[in-house]
């Protein structure tokens, strides 16, 4: 008994670091949030909180999976129901307003692209899921008559995920992009409006 009162708790920690994590990134920024903060504000020593995780790269990995799962359940839902071109518009005006999390996936995701770097599944795996869900929302679109039946839905779904990464990356240099607009405009294209 003690040995599944452990594993939860242990379970209960690592969830308590990541939302906390999320919270402290979101507020002070990538670089400027520290192992020995985030420790801190758990109640753990540096190498207490990193027994909850291989390294601080799988940490960072993990964040932006627990912010994926959050934005998802917020922002995107279900393909099937979702209204695509409002979510994706919502999702990055959201994320104008949490730039330490837009500079972590930014850093991680240029870092990841190498095959023994410890978040490069999660990323491959991301950009699949990003892009199946995505060619399908609009496949339900085009069936419903609110997207043109001659846009590829595959090759639309690669430009989308191009688009919202490419655009987070600008407003990051210049801030002053408006991604929201920009993606709106986008689907106005994309429809022919």
């Amino acid at each position: 008994m003690t040995r599944r009162g452990s594993y939860a708790k242990g379970l209960a920690k690592r969830e308590e670091i990541l939302t906390t994590a999320l919270e402290l990134v979101a507020r002070n920024g990538y670089r400027r949030t520290t192992v020995r903060e985030l420790a801190n504000a758990v109640g753990l020593s540096q190498a207490g909180l990193m027994h909850h995780f291989g390294s601080k790269e799988e940490l960072f990995t993990e964040i932006l999976r627990r912010r994926d799962e959050a934005d998802r359940a917020e922002f995107l839902g279900d393909p099937e129901t979702t209204d695509l071109p409002d979510a994706y518009v919502r999702l990055v005006r959201h994320n104008a307003g949490v730039p330490g999390l837009v500079r972590l996936y930014n850093r991680v995701s240029a870092e990841a692209v190498e095959p023994e770097h410890p978040s490069h599944e999660y990323f491959g795996e991301r950009y699949r899921a990003l892009r199946a869900d995505t060619a399908e929302a609009i496949r339900r679109l085009q069936a419903e008559g609110r997207m043109p039946a001659a846009a590829d839905p595959d090759k639309l779904a690669v430009l989308v995920t191009a688009l919202l990464d490419g655009l987070q990356t600008a407003w990051l240099y210049d801030g002053g992009t408006d991604m929201a607009e920009h993606v709106a405009h986008f689907w106005e294209l994309v429809r022919g409006e």
